[in-house]
């Protein structure tokens, strides 16, 4: 009574160490390794194996996946096909397991109604010294097998051990069941993931092309929302937004003029001043693209309101809301400057583009009044960045073209502007 109470307390204390085993899946294989020799262990059996059944996502594979291995060889590599009809005898194995043993200790036989699998493989099986094969079936689904070899002392199994093994057992197929339901979610993540950036690169692709579609109904602007685009991605960048609200920045900018679908050519190519009433006709163009925005499910920022406040001021005196400050969104302030900027820095038909010093100069009477501050101090400090080499991306030499700008006159141009705007930001060396 005392051994059998003392073998019972092991078994426990063995299941108890499996099941922690099981629960921490940290290392997969390595609990799959610790499992076995936990079983073994437990009822000293010589040798024996855990191998994984094909995938079921996998139907044209058959073929057995060996996890653990112990005193078969290190070279011992089975390969086993488990078909259909396999699997059914394995599902409704009697007792759970089946029993390959032919020795003097008289135990059974496999049953009559045995798998193919015993046809092709029991010589083999029995050559390895395996005598027992116990499936592991989770949630009516067979995860693997189980091949265990006798036990060191000769001894046969009883029913108590075989009860213990087939705990050990589903202990074991649920770990690997889990571990494998685990890895399909994360290929499905993985598969959704990349559908999800194949579908936003369309998106703002779709976007960089209707952008396109746009400008080209002004001949004196095409590129322009492309450029106001990326000033407004940089602007972005540089106040510490996240990549999704950087790309809707871009997107908003974008598509911040596409309210000019509905202006009158003659009025956008006019190749002078434009008068009151046909500033009116133009001016139109924000609340315009707000109401074809609207309907559309961005999946970025309020990109209707940034097209539709993008000629918005801070002193109240923009269009087509007269809005101040603090209700004009941050993003339309970053558009409204990267719009403005643009426009200041290229030909149009009654202009010649401004000088770089001639920029820094509107940028400095107008903070505060037309542009934001905070949107302003973002905008230079990135120009400054990309003039004295801290960031090697050439974003705006490339818009600007090669010869606009001049890190000996422009740095310091920056350093001054930005000191007005925060006395705090340490200024850099021209040329640095």
């Amino acid at each position: 009574m005392e051994s059998n109470t003392q073998k019972l307390i092991h078994s426990f204390g063995a299941l108890a160490d499996l099941g922690q085993e099981v629960a921490d899946t940290g290392d997969f294989m390595e609990m799959v390794r610790t499992s076995l020799h936990l079983l073994l262990g437990t009822l000293a059996i010589r040798r024996g194996a855990i191998i994984e059944s094909p995938v079921h996502l996998l139907p044209e594979d058959k073929s057995t996946n060996l996890l653990a291995v112990w005193g078969l060889g290190e070279n011992y590599q089975p390969k086993f096909d488990v078909d259909d009809g396999d699997s059914e005898v394995f599902l409704n194995a009697p007792e759970g397991s089946l029993d390959l043993h032919t020795g003097p200790a008289g135990a059974q036989k496999p049953a009559a109604a045995q798998p193919t699998f015993f046809t092709r493989y029991q010589a083999e099986l029995q050559g390895q010294g395996i005598e027992l094969i116990i499936p592991m079936v989770v949630r009516g689904e067979l995860t693997g097998l189980v091949l265990l070899g006798g036990k060191a002392s000769g001894e046969p199994f009883t029913a108590d051990d075989l009860e213990v093994m087939k705990s050990m057992v589903r202990h074991i197929g649920v770990g690997i069941y889990t571990h494998r339901l685990l890895g399909e979610v994360k290929q499905q993540a993985v598969e959704n993931r990349r559908l999800y950036e194949d579908l936003r690169a369309i998106y703002r692709d779709t976007v960089r092309a209707f952008a396109a579609a746009i400008d080209i109904k002004d001949k004196y602007t095409q590129g322009h929302s492309e450029r106001v685009g990326r000033y407004s991605e940089i602007i972005a960048r540089e106040l510490g937004f996240g990549e999704e609200e950087v790309e809707g920045m871009a997107i908003a900018g974008y598509l911040h003029d596409v309210g000019k679908l509905v202006v009158e050519r003659d009025i956008i190519n006019a190749p002078y001043r434009i008068d009151a009433k046909q500033s009116s006709e133009l001016n139109r163009h924000p609340a315009a693209g707000f109401e074809i925005l609207s309907p559309i499910h961005h999946p970025y920022a309020d990109i209707p309101l940034m097209a539709k406040y993008h000629h918005e001021r801070m002193d109240g005196r923009g269009y087509p809301d007269g809005l101040t400050d603090e209700q004009i969104p941050l993003g339309a302030k970053i558009v409204t400057l990267a719009d403005s900027f643009d426009a200041m820095t290229t030909d149009r038909p009654y202009k010649t583009r401004r000088t770089f010093d001639e920029v820094i100069i509107d940028l400095r009477g107008n903070t505060g009044s037309q542009f934001d501050a905070i949107v302003v101090t973002a905008f230079c400090r990135a120009l400054l960045k990309e003039l004295t080499g801290e960031t090697k991306d050439r974003r705006f030499h490339k818009m600007l073209g090669k010869n606009y700008l001049d890190a000996t006159k422009d740095i310091p141009l920056l350093n001054e502007l930005l000191a007005e705007l925060d006395p705090n930001i340490k200024t850099a060396a021209a040329g640095g």
